[in-house]
């Protein structure tokens, strides 16, 4: 299996709310050293920081947070075109994502965002996710 590189340094992407949602842009600041993702970063919410993990085999899962507010649980895979998955809120909402190094294909990656956006036909919601609580099990 071939190794997964994962730069540190700024990333951009979009968080969206499901299925034909509108995505919201977001730029990060990553650092990916032994197994731990940590970081910062700024999107139409607020600022945030980020903790968390990624395997070689391209799993990644972190936290984030927003000062004095709420955190976001952020679950997704890489590959070649960044990092892709879904989000949720703990009893809220949820809905998917994609991030990508800065200048690494980001501009052929930025072009076909609205394309991207079939993450939906992965994310197990309906498209009223944003008004109806995420009940657990």
């Amino acid at each position: 299996m071939e190794k997964l590189d994962y730069p540190s340094g700024p990333w951009t992407g979009f968080f969206d709310y499901g299925k034909g949602a509108h995505p919201f842009p977001m730029d990060l600041i990553l650092n990916f050293s032994g197994g731990r993702i940590t970081g910062e970063g700024h999107d139409p919410v607020g600022g945030f920081v980020i903790s968390g993990e990624y395997t070689d085999g391209g799993e990644c899962h972190w936290t984030k947070t927003y000062p004095n507010s709420h955190e976001v649980s952020y679950r997704g895979f890489r590959d070649g075109k960044g990092i892709w998955g879904t989000w949720e809120i703990r009893f809220y909402s949820c809905g998917g994502f994609h991030i990508w190094p800065l200048g690494e294909k980001g501009e052929e990656v930025a072009e076909s965002v609205e394309e991207e956006l079939s993450l939906e036909a992965l994310l197990p919601i309906s498209t009223n996710a944003v008004s109806q609580p995420v009940r657990s099990k």
